[in-house]
């Protein structure tokens, strides 16, 4: 499959690409590229990282995201092609198939101010820097009303083809130790824009969750055992009884420790560290399986003929730019708060005060449901 980038810097100087697969972009006899007109002022910078002696997890502190866009009726979509609404969108273009671009209210930003403080209060326990990085947003379609599993699979492909390309060139960047790809849907989730689309952060530090997941690695390989992720995948297709879906190349399961009233893994049959890394045909099975998965997860708890939009996290987890790259492989995780139409796990006292999760279900009856929904 081919697929055509583009790049364009918006009114602030910050950068945007367009990935076409359609004729006459995809060959290159017409280009994407519009001037963008805006009267814009600077582009964002970054703000400040703190890090909690008590945890040893860094808190980016965005005190400037306050002021960004919220709920906007649709003729004032900031994800919307130019033109489509009362205003000039962040996409200069008419329509396009697939654009990135820098987020106009980043938490993280390769444009970084020179006065934070080595340390808060001069405070050796409370360590401080910028918040360097990027923050880039992804529209999935033009389409103001569709969901990602409304695609076609070439299209699913050409977000994936989007996803790869922005990882490989983030992860070149001076400072960035991971990349993080993600979609949050739906109000329940805080979503403050309705257009389809997802974002990509790319960190000055490696997440909490790796971390952890690093360590438990490092001691499962030093115990005997080989890729943590691998042998868990391994594991759960063994025993089946969770398993939602598979191919060739890919498997979707529920976890036997599952945390969340709906929770599935997708997982690569091989070790690649990210989504750069992936083959032609890894790439082709997983535009099919994860289309396929959400379109699942949207019939989970409504009629199978008359889906429901289920919020979710999507999230893929890659492994960081460094060190332990080679313990850790590239894995996709789904979990949404929605236990049942209407009612939302909400982090109470033991989840939100101690970390220790509850789950309302068990994981052999999520997996169940997901694959009695399929199509």
């Amino acid at each position: 499959m081919t697929v055509r980038r583009t790049r364009d810097v918006l009114a602030d100087g910050r950068e945007l690409f367009y990935f076409d697969d359609t004729e006459p972009f995809v060959s290159g006899a017409a280009t994407r590229v519009v001037p963008d007109t805006r009267p814009l002022g600077p582009a964002g910078v970054a703000g400040e990282r703190r890090r909690d002696p008590l945890t040893g997890d860094w808190v980016v502190l965005a005190a400037h995201r306050m002021d960004r866009t919220f709920l906007p009726p649709a003729d004032e979509c900031p994800l919307c092609p130019s033109g489509r609404g009362s205003v000039p969108s962040e996409v200069p273009s008419a329509e396009y198939d697939v654009v990135v671009f820098e987020n106009r209210f980043p938490s993280l930003s390769t444009r970084v101010p020179d006065d934070v403080p080595a340390l808060v209060d001069g405070e050796a326990l409370w360590p401080s820097a910028a918040a360097d990085g990027r923050c880039e947003v992804v529209c999935f379609t033009s389409d103001h009303d569709g969901t990602f599993g409304n695609l076609t699979p070439t299209r699913a492909r050409t977000v994936i083809d989007a996803w790869a390309d922005r990882t490989a060139d983030l992860s070149a960047l001076t400072g960035v130790a991971q990349v993080f790809c993600f979609e949050n849907r739906g109000a329940e989730i805080g979503v403050t824009l309705a257009h389809p689309h997802g974002q990509i952060y790319a960190y000055p530090f490696v997440a909490p969750r790796t971390e952890r997941l690093l360590q438990l690695a490092a001691g499962h390989r030093a115990g005997g055992g080989g890729d943590l992720v691998g042998d868990v995948l391994a594991a759960e297709r063994r025993a089946g009884a969770r398993v939602v879906l598979a191919g060739e190349h890919w498997t979707a399961y529920v976890p036997a420790a599952a945390r969340w009233p709906v929770e599935v893994h997708l997982t690569p049959h091989r070790h690649v560290p990210d989504l750069a890394a992936l083959d032609d045909a890894e790439r082709d099975e997983l535009a099919v399986v994860y289309l396929e998965l959400v379109r699942r997860l949207d019939r989970f708890h409504g009629d199978p003929s008359a889906p429901v939009r289920l919020p979710y996290v999507a999230g893929w987890h890659q492994a960081p730019v460094g060190q332990g790259r080679d313990l850790v492989r590239l894995q996709l995780q789904v979990t949404s708060v929605l236990r049942a139409p209407g009612k939302l796990k909400y982090l109470a006292g033991s989840e939100s005060g101690m970390g220790a999760f509850i789950n309302d279900t068990t994981p052999e009856r999520i997996a169940a449901r997901l694959r009695e929904v399929a199509a």
